[in-house]
């Protein structure tokens, strides 16, 4: 396996359900596209979701290939607005304490993570760029190089909008990157 971009979805609405991007998250989707232009991206791949679909619309644009749509790359929840938020933000939380945990609606970070892992090991050799979720990348992450080498703000805080994590060879070989969306720069390595 090759070089793999992971890219965070862009600022969402906040609404449950199936939200789009908002204006600043249309904004992050861009500039992460720009980061990739001419990295020679052979596949672009995405979550059913929309924003990750809107996201990968300006990947498509800076790369000029179609995405690809793989539920495997879906967020481990999805709040769907059927349970009370606090009730979701508790399964989110205890999914996240204690990775076997399975919410009542969704998956286990462990089982999330894993086939993520599984569309990973997929791939060929050539350069492949995902748009996806936070919590399914940092699932990822924690499956790939284990809990301690995943930052404690992406636990707390999540995956920025835009960041871009690389991975190479199932090895995380930068985290969350944000330099490329004009602020400070907030780059993670693994230990």
């Amino acid at each position: 396996m090759g070089i793999v971009y992971v890219v965070q979805h862009g600022e969402k609405e906040r609404l449950p359900g199936d939200p789009g991007l908002t204006a600043r998250g249309r904004a992050q989707a861009a500039l992460a596209a720009e980061r990739l232009r001419g990295k020679g991206i052979a596949e672009l791949w995405t979550s059913p979701l929309l924003r990750t679909r809107e996201t990968a619309a300006a990947l498509a644009a800076a790369c000029g290939l179609d995405a690809r749509v793989d539920a495997r790359l879906t967020e481990r929840m999805n709040w769907d607005g059927a349970a009370p938020i606090a009730a979701f933000a508790a399964d989110w939380e205890a999914t996240t304490r204690d990775r076997d945990f399975v919410p009542a609606a969704g998956d286990s970070s462990r089982a999330a993570g894993e086939r993520f892992r599984a569309f990973l090991t997929e791939r060929g050799d050539a350069p492949v760029a995902v748009a996806c979720h936070g919590g399914v990348t940092v699932d990822l992450l924690r499956t790939l190089a284990g809990d301690d080498a995943v930052p404690e703000a992406l636990l707390r805080e999540g995956v920025p909008g835009g960041a871009i994590t690389v991975i190479e060879d199932l090895r995380p070989i930068a985290i969350a990157q944000t330099d490329h969306l004009g602020g400070r720069e907030s780059k993670h390595r693994p230990a």
